[in-house]
This record gives C-alpha cells, sequence and structure tokens, in this order.
C-alpha cells in the first residue's frame, strides 16, 4: 500500500512538474509574440522555395480513397551534401502528413517524395495546402509513382526520394530539444499550446531535376503571394 501511495504522489509530482513547465512554455511563447512578429516579417522579404511532400497514408486509414498523401511545405530546405545528402523541414501540429510520416516503417526503401514546385504551378501549392477544400488533390493532378509507389508530381522542377533519419523531433520544448525533459511527460499537456515537429531525411534518389526541362524556372513565396525569378541576360563579363 505504501509502495502504490508513493508511486501515485511521485506520479502527481511529475505532472505538476510538467504542468508548470508546460504553462511557463506557453507563456514564453504569449511573450516571444512580438519577436516572432518581426522574424515573419523579415523572412517574408526573402524568397522561399515551394514544395510538396507525399507520403503512404498510415495503415486502415480512411480518411481518402488513395493510399498516400501529400502537403505543402512552408519550410523546406538542404541541410547537409557530405558525407551524406540531407534535407530537412516542419510540420505544424496536427497534420495529416505528420502522421503518416510518424507511421512510416523503417524497412522502407523511402519514405516520402519532396516534390520541388515550378513557377507554373502555384495551384497546385494551393490544393495541397487547403485539405477542406481539396481533399483529394491527386484526382485533379498529373503524377507518376516512384519505385517505392509514392507520387511524383508532373511538371514539377524536380523530385528527390528521401528515407527520415530517425523520428520526427518535438519543436514545442526547448528543455526537451537540450535533452532535460520527456516528450512522453509533455505530450497530454500540449493540446492547448502550438507545436510543430522537425523531420529530416537522407535523399535516396533524384527522382527528377531541372536538367529534365532546363526552361523551368522555380516557384517562389514572397511578400505573401507565389512568383518565381528572372535569369538576366548573359553578359560578356560572364562568358568564359
Amino acid at each position: 500500500m505504501f509502495g502504490i501511495t508513493r508511486t501515485r504522489t511521485a506520479s502527481k509530482s511529475l505532472k505538476n512538474v510538467a504542468q508548470s513547465h508546460h504553462t511557463a512554455s506557453c507563456n514564453t511563447l504569449d511573450i516571444s509574440k512580438s519577436l516572432k512578429d518581426k522574424l515573419r516579417a523579415l523572412l517574408r522579404e526573402t524568397a522561399q522555395p515551394v514544395a510538396v511532400v507525399t507520403s503512404f497514408m498510415p495503415p486502415n486509414s480512411s480518411s481518402t480513397s488513395y493510399p498516400f498523401h501529400g502537403a505543402t511545405l512552408s519550410s523546406f530546405t538542404s541541410i547537409a551534401m557530405d558525407p551524406y545528402p540531407l534535407i530537412a523541414f516542419a510540420l505544424r501540429m496536427p497534420s495529416r502528413i505528420a502522421s503518416s510520416l510518424d507511421a512510416a516503417q523503417p524497412g522502407q526503401a523511402s519514405h516520402m517524395v519532396v516534390n520541388l514546385l515550378s513557377a507554373e504551378q502555384a495551384s497546385m501549392s494551393v490544393k495541397f495546402s487547403r485539405p477542406d477544400l481539396y481533399p483529394e488533390p491527386f484526382s485533379s493532378i498529373p503524377y507518376s509513382l516512384s519505385e517505392e509507389g509514392l507520387p511524383i508530381i508532373g511538371e514539377s522542377l524536380g523530385a528527390i526520394s528521401c528515407k527520415l533519419v530517425s523520428k520526427a523531433i518535438p519543436l514545442h520544448d526547448l528543455e526537451f530539444l537540450k535533452g532535460e525533459s520527456s516528450e512522453e511527460m509533455m505530450k497530454p499537456l500540449l493540446e492547448d499550446c502550438p507545436s510543430s515537429k522537425l523531420f529530416v531525411a537522407h535523399v535516396t534518389r533524384v527522382e527528377s531535376s531541372p536538367s529534365d526541362n532546363e526552361d523551368s524556372l522555380p516557384l517562389l513565396y514572397h511578400r505573401r503571394q507565389y512568383t518565381s525569378c528572372r535569369i538576366p541576360p548573359r553578359s560578356p563579363a560572364m562568358d568564359p
């Protein structure tokens, strides 16, 4: 009986610590709103590439008639080339594509395809960013399948197959990122606190590249609207 009481007391104490940390984390997020607003304003001055990630739906999922799912990425970057080509992106929670990737099996050769959209594909980005308006975007877009059976969006700037290198990294808790708290301890307490996950993946294959279509330009997001870039004419000074 004493052991049970002590266990319950310890569990309650742990929960109180987690609740206190959770409240502090959310308060910190509120306090830093001004900082985040300034950062967003600054980043809007830079052009961001637009990509759509496609992955298999979790087993027994009945939310779509297709065995795969896709979502527009608001953040995508190449983070390393040597010794391994690595890419990374973040997803806000909850997210169907995050659930799909969380359910990915280690034995799969690739877990996802990242499709870099071309300048003419702004409507494609919208379709994959608004599941409320486009619950089944694959029904109205051209695509082929990779060796693993994942969608490669047609007419995109390029596409890469990727394999997750680890479980997604939760970004809601700086203490967890520093190795000083438990994700399991925090999980039940995050329902009212904004959260995101970071996914890091190893590029396993280039499915298509700009060399396949030299006239293609990238779709970019700049100052809250879609745009692209203009290639300046070559000047004599640039010639070899």
